[in-house]
């Protein structure tokens, strides 16, 4: 019972201390992108301003069963992608559960929170509910592709699924990481995490000025508050996973926050600098270049 415990404790350390960190790369970009559109911004506190607010309101919308259940499943997948992912290798505290899963269990995860959101949303009465949930399953399908194929390469050249033993690999120097051994898997992992960022020019779920928010266009209140706390862990799990798949993970939380800011900088920065794809083309994109390098990086490791 007390191992129990000390493992509930710490895993809730663990989530309050992701989410908080998300909230922070929230507002932290959102000050950036103003600043770059020559804007002043809104406060870097402002995330959780919105998360409080939100869960302080209540909302007599209902369209059934499932509308309720589309943000608890979000939810559900983005704890479920960190709970089982070492998000500090060696450390105790920040392991998580990744001892109990590897890394196809987190593939599921991130693939049941899109899904679940999907149906929620999809039985709301908005029609741009159904037209975001269409354009995201149809980007989610073609940029897993290539990160499919990326994790096939890892599984191939490490011999593991299991996150901690990919790690465990890629420790004793820079040159252990994957970044280095295996450079063209590590790039079609990071255009996947372009699209599962999903900022311009991959944006095209919650469509600015065209589908206003995207699915969640009619959840408001609490329903709005899960999502943004979802929002939030969700986003930091994403940098965890891709930090130690390519980049050799961390030993502790400096070195976490470092490597995570710079993958997600890497989306800020293309997101300012182009336009926002067509559904079609960001779908031809990710079948492309993205696609061809995960197919290379398996061939040459099983070659």
């Amino acid at each position: 019972m007390a191992d129990i415990l000390r493992t509930a404790l710490y895993l809730f350390i663990s989530v309050f201390v992701i989410l908080n960190y998300g909230l922070l790369l929230n507002g932290l970009v959102r000050k950036i992108v103003a600043r770059a559109h020559g804007r002043v911004g809104p406060p870097i506190w402002q995330p959780w301003l919105d998360i409080l607010k939100t869960y302080a309101k209540r909302s007599a919308i209902s369209h059934g069963v499932m509308f309720f259940l589309g943000p608890i499943f979000r939810l559900a997948g983005g704890l479920g992608t960190y709970l089982f992912i070492p998000a500090i290798y060696g450390s105790v505290m920040f392991a998580n559960l990744s001892f109990s899963g590897d890394l196809l269990l987190v593939m599921y995860f991130i693939f049941f929170g899109q899904l679940g959101m999907a149906l929620g949303a999809g039985e709301g009465g908005h029609p741009n509910s159904a037209i975001a949930v269409g354009r995201g399953l149809s980007q989610m399908t073609s940029f897993e592709l290539p990160f499919a194929l990326s994790v096939i390469a890892l599984a191939i050249q490490y011999h593991s699924l299991s996150i901690t033993e990919i790690v465990a690999a890629q420790q004793g120097g820079i040159l252990n990481w994957t970044i280095f051994t295996n450079p063209l898997a590590t790039f079609a992992g990071l255009f996947a995490l372009l699209g599962m960022n999903m900022h311009s020019p991959f944006d095209i779920v919650l469509a600015p000025q065209e589908v206003p928010i995207g699915p969640p266009t009619e959840m408001q209140s609490s329903f709005l508050g899960i999502l943004q706390t979802n929002r939030a862990i969700f986003l930091s799990a994403k940098l965890v996973l891709f930090m130690n798949l390519y980049l050799g993970g961390a030993t502790n939380i400096f070195a976490m926050m470092l490597k995570t800011f710079m993958l997600y900088m890497l989306s800020v920065v293309v997101g300012v600098s182009f336009p926002r794809f067509r559904t079609e083309q960001s779908i031809r994109f990710f079948l492309g270049v993205p696609t061809l390098l995960g197919l290379a990086a398996v061939i040459i490791f099983m070659l």
